[in-house]
């Protein structure tokens, strides 16, 4: 058995984490959108993420036409998170390519209060 190693977003950023168990998943700096629609509710799009497993792509007909995704699932607890596309079959939909899409119902989004390191920087930009 291999043992996975989970990463850590920095504490000075609003995270996004699993429901489940509570692993970062990704940086709110790399959200792309909060208002995509999926087939099971609201959905929110990444350009990078962490603690994150694709399995394999197939093609599935989503809203849009049909895609090949692959299901993302947290590393940590093996619970199914959303999906990630693999190829795009639609050309206005390129924009798609290599995306982590996660279903807002299994988020949950963090918010820590500002770290002593980034109040040293914003003071250091400020001057």
């Amino acid at each position: 058995m291999v043992k996975t190693f989970q990463a850590y977003l920095p504490n000075c950023h609003r995270t996004y984490s699993c429901i489940h168990c509570r692993a970062h998943l990704a940086n709110h700096d790399e959200l792309i959108s909060k208002s995509f629609q999926g087939s099971q509710g609201r959905a929110y799009l990444f350009n990078s993420v962490v603690n994150v497993g694709c399995g394999p792509a197939e093609e599935r007909v989503l809203l849009t036409g049909l895609h090949a995704v692959a299901d993302i699932y947290c590393e940590c607890c093996k619970t199914t998170l959303g999906w990630k596309y693999g190829f795009i079959l639609v050309f206005s939909f390129l924009f798609q390519l290599a995306i982590f899409s996660f279903l807002g119902s299994e988020l949950c989004h963090t918010s820590t209060q500002t770290c002593y390191q980034c109040l040293i920087k914003q003071k250091q930009d400020a001057e």
